[in-house]
Parts: C-alpha cells; sequence; structure tokens
C-alpha cells in the first residue's frame, strides 16, 4: 500500500463532528458492546477507534493496523506497523468488528479477495467486516482538472473491486454514509499541497501548484460539499 501521512491529519475527517457521526452510523450496522473485539485496517492516527472505546468502554483495546507509524497516533489502541494480510493471518484474535474504511482501493483486487476472505474466517458469531470507499457514482469532492480525471479513474477502479467483492461473498448488504462538510478554502488547499488523499501522491509539485492555483480560481472562500462513502457490510453467516 502506498503511505498516506496526511489522510486524517487536520482534515474533517479527523474532526470530533465527522468521527462521532461516523461512529453512530457504524454502531447503527453492527451491535457492540464493552465486550467487543474491534480491528481496523488501515487505522490512521486511531481516532476512529478511540472515539469508540471511550463509548463504549471497551475491556479490551482495539487494535489498529497501518503502514504508516503517526508520531501522534491515539493511545487507546493497540497499533501494528504491519501488513493487513500477513496479522489477519497469523493472529489467533476473533473480532466482533473488522473495519476497513478507506484503504481497500489501495490493495491488488487478487489481495483484496484474499484478505476478504481471511478475514471472514476471524470473526465471532454475528461478526461484521465493515469496508467503505468513496462513492463511485456521487462523489463531490472538490478538485482540479487533472485531480478529477485521475480521481475518476480511481473510482471506476473501485467501482470494479466493489462489484467484484459483491459476487464473491454472499449476505453483503449496502449502506452509504453521508458527511456535510463546509470547510475554508485556504485550509483544503494545505490539504491538497499535504496530498491528503491517493490520487494526489504521484503528482510533482508543479502539479500541485497548478492544481492550486486552478481551485483558487473555481472556488469560493468556503468549500460546501458531501462526503459520501459507500459502505459493504459483510456478516459471518
Amino acid at each position: 500500500m502506498s503511505p498516506l501521512k496526511n489522510w486524517d491529519n487536520k482534515t474533517w475527517l479527523s474532526s470530533q463532528k465527522y468521527i462521532k457521526s461516523f461512529n453512530r452510523f457504524i454502531l447503527k450496522q453492527v451491535k457492540l458492546n464493552r465486550n467487543s473485539r474491534i480491528l481496523d485496517i488501515g487505522c490512521g492516527r486511531g481516532k476512529i477507534l478511540a472515539n469508540l472505546s471511550n463509548r463504549l468502554r471497551l475491556l479490551n483495546k482495539p487494535i489498529g493496523l497501518d503502514i504508516e507509524n503517526h508520531k501522534d497516533k491515539s493511545k487507546k489502541i493497540i497499533f501494528k506497523k504491519i501488513d493487513a494480510l500477513s496479522y489477519v493471518s497469523k493472529t489467533k484474535i476473533t473480532f466482533d468488528l473488522i473495519l476497513i474504511k478507506q484503504t481497500i482501493h489501495l490493495l491488488k483486487k487478487k489481495q483484496a479477495i484474499k484478505l476478504l476472505s481471511i478475514c471472514k474466517n476471524k470473526l465471532n458469531p454475528n461478526g461484521k467486516i465493515i469496508i467503505l470507499s468513496l462513492d463511485p457514482k456521487k462523489n463531490e469532492i472538490p478538485t482540479f482538472q487533472l485531480m478529477n480525471k485521475k480521481l475518476n479513474i480511481s473510482l471506476k477502479k473501485d467501482e470494479k473491486l466493489f462489484n467484484l467483492i459483491l459476487k464473491n461473498q454472499n449476505k453483503i448488504v449496502t449502506k452509504k454514509f453521508v458527511f456535510h462538510v463546509q470547510i475554508l478554502k485556504t485550509k483544503y488547499l494545505q490539504m491538497i499541497k499535504n496530498r491528503y488523499m491517493s490520487t494526489l501522491l504521484n503528482f510533482s509539485n508543479s502539479q500541485i501548484n497548478n492544481g492550486i492555483n486552478e481551485i483558487k480560481k473555481d472556488y469560493g472562500n468556503v468549500l460546501k460539499f458531501k462526503d459520501r462513502l459507500i459502505c459493504l457490510i459483510i456478516k459471518n453467516n
């Protein structure tokens, strides 16, 4: 996977409003209690897990996997800098929730299908895998021309991967999570500069600067849009 150092750092994704809204959504999809065991694949700084842990008063610290070891990661999680396939294949722990949020698109198709197959075997009775990714059909993320072109290519790949997952798994429930974003243009431009999403990782500094100038001209001082995620829920039985 490509490292994303800034995807959940100082963006709406790290705001308490977003985290609380997201966790309310998660708790509607899966029944959890203080005894539940949770695994987050691609946990970033672990802020979502930390909030869930506090909310449920978890007896077992949730486990977060990521290939980027952030210095400011939450101390309320057990963090492991390890490849997800390696960890899930070897662990003897079983989980009530395995969360894969905006991460699965960084895997190759065969890796993703293999990971989900192994994850399913690591679920407790009534456990669920919850996969989330940008909605490929209703994306509203503000972009510049080149970013939009690359993002559309990426979203089409995501859609093919989701269709493959739907084909390979039984009893999948599809849901949508929508968060209303309001952000200053200056802050969003800094996010672009920091390459906050995977689409931006391979852009040159010149391409990023040109894109920033485009957004400066095309958008007002405050950006308002919906962050739409499509959610696949895989049950254990």
